[in-house]
């Protein structure tokens, strides 16, 4: 149903971008998490299915930038690139309205399964 790519190996201060492409012709909610070793799943940012409204951890504003295009497919952008951004990422989604944003994790439907980042100091 999901499939992320685009994770790697980068160095801090470095950029890697991120996509999930959702399948079927549904309007979805897509978001991005990330586990890191020993730690929860926490969100990273989120978007409706319009495109137009979007949602980001306050740790992440400014660095992460998340987009979409109009076949489901999920962007996550990400710059400047700390040691602690590394994690195994995740994309999810839910059907949802045009305009709905999706936040808790518990409330996503769908879930890609992962793809690593690992950011070198």
């Amino acid at each position: 149903q999901l499939q992320a790519s685009g994770g790697g190996l980068v160095q801090a201060g470095g950029s890697l971008r991120l996509s999930c492409a959702a399948s079927g012709r549904t309007f979805y909610a897509m978001g991005w998490f990330r586990q890191a070793p020993g730690k929860e799943r926490e969100f990273v940012a989120a978007i409706s299915p319009s495109g137009r409204r979007l949602y980001y951890a306050d740790s992440m504003k400014g660095r992460f930038t998340i987009s979409r295009d109009a076949k489901n497919t999920v962007y996550l952008q990400m710059n400047s690139l700390k040691s602690e951004d590394t994690a195994v990422y995740y994309c999810a989604a839910k059907p949802a309205r045009w305009d709905s944003i999706v936040v808790p994790t518990a409330q996503y439907d769908y879930w890609g399964q992962g793809t690593q980042v690992t950011v070198s100091s």
